[in-house]
């Protein structure tokens, strides 16, 4: 391979060698070299896949060591970027604004984006999904996830993660939002008669959205229970466009109402249920640990253990109260849509009843039609230009009328007597 351009004239001995190879389209690479009198260049061109410029490498009879030789271009390495490998594959990290609440009652609004929010909450990617807004219809079941330094609420249109001195609320323009702001701020200025606060800011948190959730649940149920009432007092005598459409809607409500308060119900009776669940609660923010396979806890402070195990009676307390009121609600629902329903099948039954009364009529009908029918055709019969030599006789006239008139009573009454022997009416 030849040396394409030539060597150029430099001061001293640093010269700018350019290599041409055939692989490439007109590809100059210009390197400054410290090069020996005796020394012999070869250019040496190599070719990837991924069209890397061309290396030239000196070489010369005898070894070149690393202090004679000239020195190699090395890679440099990429620098790990401040926003991490999501930037770095192309993928947008997702910023959420948010609602700060403190324990002193300061609220400020502000964005965080997702690396920020797990390091300062000790969480992981994987729980963040379940208040994340953007997964807002795959994580539809309410749930309460307990992790060591936060409590992840999800309620529906309630999204927030509580901490040990603040909490954060996602979607707070919303109605479940604005509801347990309006709960929580309040709770945090009492306090109890030794001057501290009455419980712990994470109880309170969750205290306040269980409120707001099942308070929330109860005023529509209160919304649609006389409307309900009205309906069945009106049905099924009055069946009407109105009425039947107001009597799907609200059925409609009923079943969503329903499924709610089943929902959160469930959700109680679990962590009811788990004593693990309940003990975490109680040592977030303390010097304590749950001993593994007997879940004893362990304190470093006998006095933080018997705050905790306290703590652990008033939170079943807290949940079987919530857990009665999401009981009561979910059975009124149920008692009206199993109502509604009835009222449904009797609508039906009436309907149907109505109909069976219209198809009697209406065969009714069609067997005097059938008899007057017959007679039609014997005076049509009659009506044609042939002789008959009826028409001579003065009688004649009156004695088919008769006759007809006579023939289709007649048949329509043995009709009539041969379907009701059938029970067809």
């Amino acid at each position: 391979m030849t040396l394409s351009p030539p060597l150029l004239h430099f001061p001293r001995s640093h010269y700018f060698l350019f290599c041409h190879s055939p692989t490439f389209k007109a590809t100059l690479a210009p390197i400054s070299l410290k090069l020996q009198s005796s020394s012999k260049l070869r250019c040496v061109a190599k070719s990837t896949e991924e069209d890397r410029p061309e290396t030239l490498i000196a070489a010369s009879d005898e070894v070149i060591d690393g202090s004679e030789a000239s020195e190699e271009v090395k890679p440099q390495p990429i620098s790990p970027t401040p926003f991490g490998d999501s930037l770095s594959l192309g993928i947008r990290e997702p910023v959420y604004e948010v609602v700060e609440v403190k324990s002193s009652g300061m609220i400020s609004t502000r964005k965080i984006n997702r690396r920020q929010l797990l390091k300062s909450s000790g969480l992981r990617p994987r729980d963040v999904r379940s208040v994340d807004p953007s997964f807002f219809l795959t994580n539809s079941m309410p749930s309460l996830l307990v992790r060591e330094h936060a409590i992840l609420l999800n309620l529906g249109s309630l999204r927030a993660i509580a901490m040990q001195e603040r909490v954060l609320i996602f979607d707070y323009n919303r109605k479940g939002g604005k509801a347990f702001l309006d709960t929580l701020i309040p709770r945090l200025n009492p306090r109890n008669e030794t001057g501290g606060p009455c419980m712990p800011f994470e109880l309170e948190v969750v205290e306040a959205a269980l409120f707001s959730r099942v308070q929330h649940l109860e005023q529509r149920l209160m919304a649609v229970e006389p409307r309900v009432q009205a309906l069945l007092e009106v049905l099924p005598n009055r069946l009407t466009a109105d009425i039947l459409e107001e009597l799907r809607i609200s059925k409609q409500k009923l079943v969503e109402l329903g499924s709610r308060a089943g929902a959160l119900r469930q959700m109680l009776l679990d962590l009811l249920e788990d004593t693990h669940e309940i003990r975490r609660i109680c040592i977030m923010g303390r010097n304590c640990t749950l001993r593994k396979g007997m879940d004893a806890v362990e304190c470093s402070v006998p006095l933080e253990k018997q705050i905790a195990e306290e703590e652990e009676e008033e939170i079943e307390m807290l949940l079987e109260n919530y857990l009665q009121r999401c009981e009561s609600c979910h059975g009124q629902a149920e008692r009206l849509l199993d109502s509604a329903k009835e009222m449904e099948d009797s609508i039906a039954v009436n309907l149907s009843s109505r109909r069976l009364e219209v198809s009697r009529v209406e065969l009714l009908l069609q067997v005097g039609t059938f008899c007057i029918g017959v007679g039609a055709l014997i005076a049509g019969i009659f009506g044609m230009n042939l002789k008959s030599y009826l028409e001579e006789h003065v009688l004649a006239f009156w004695l088919t009328t008769a006759g007809i008139i006579v023939g289709a009573v007649v048949s329509f009454f043995l009709m009539y007597s041969y379907l009701r022997a059938r029970k067809i009416l």
